[in-house]
């Protein structure tokens, strides 16, 4: 059985499980359910270090685990997790097919039976390149807070590229799943703008208005998850640079829609600089917590 390594543990997240449960702790919160979304079928969550992005996405892993505990959900709960392309020979949408995935958390199974479902269906343009995964991080940050608070789910990775292809594999595995006989919940990982001389992106140029430009330039995108406007997302974020996983938030839009969801709910947006202030207000990226119902 393959076994995918921690890539990012000890820079990214904790090495440790002590160090690990530590900070997610600090990172998970109370969930927050609007009564009126219903059903939370997938959501949005950022993938930087977790002392910066960390307490954005435990706002939607909570919420997930309300709703789950809401809906009376059983252990036998599958995430599909659709990730950022930071890994330019990365081509074309891969699922991890078999498996495990390890933190120091421990394994994870990934969901063998739904990754051959997904791949038995000829229209759907996804390969099986476990090396597409090893050396990316999107996915992996997001691993541990899954192992913490639904212990007995397992995985499902899909690297998704920025290009035309997302919204329609979303889509189309969001039919698919719509007749699955197993729950499956829906994640898709993305930062949003890179701004600063380290990005090679000062569109304001450099000073304290930044700030205030780049959350404007996120909105932007942000506008077009919660209206769940699965195809104009990829186009916007090449115009203007304010995700870089444009691809799987497409996707993710995608399939929830295909699910049901009618809306998505902001939890939280913020920036690296208003998590760490002591730092210059130079080089900072943007985060978001979403969740669809």
């Amino acid at each position: 059985m393959k076994i995918r390594k921690p890539f990012r543990a000890g820079s990214f997240y904790p090495a440790s499980r002590s160090g690990c449960i530590q900070l997610l702790e600090a990172c998970l919160g109370q969930g927050s359910v609007p009564e009126e979304l219903g059903p939370i079928v997938g959501g949005i969550v950022p993938h930087a270090g977790w002392v910066y992005s960390g307490p954005t996405a435990g706002k939607v892993f909570s919420s997930i685990r309300e709703n789950a505990q809401r809906q009376a959900q059983g252990p036998d709960l599958t995430f599909l997790i659709y990730g950022a392309v930071h890994i330019w020979e990365v081509w074309m949408p891969s699922i991890y097919p078999e498996g495990a995935w390890e933190t120091p958390l421990g394994k994870v199974e990934i969901d063998r039976n739904l990754a051959e479902r997904i791949l038995s269906i000829k229209d759907i343009p996804v390969t099986t390149d476990p090396e597409a995964h090893d050396r990316e991080h999107s996915i992996e940050v997001e691993v541990p807070f899954i192992q913490y608070l639904f212990p007995d789910a397992r995985i499902l990775p899909i690297m998704v590229p920025p290009d035309s292809q997302a919204a329609p594999l979303g889509e189309r595995i969001g039919t698919l799943l719509s007749t699955w006989d197993r729950p499956v919940i829906i994640l898709g990982s993305t930062d949003l703008t890179h701004y600063g001389p380290g990005y090679g992106f000062v569109p304001a140029g450099v000073g304290p208005q930044t700030l205030a430009w780049s959350k404007n330039n996120d909105l932007r995108l942000i506008r077009l998850a919660l209206d769940m406007e699965a195809g104009s997302v990829v186009s916007e974020a090449e115009s203007h640079r304010n995700a870089c996983g444009a691809g799987a938030v497409a996707a993710t839009i995608a399939t929830a829609k295909a699910l049901g969801a009618r809306k998505g709910i902001l939890l939280e947006h913020t920036t690296s600089y208003e998590v760490k202030p002591e730092r210059k207000a130079e080089d900072f990226v943007g985060y978001a917590g979403i969740i669809f119902g």
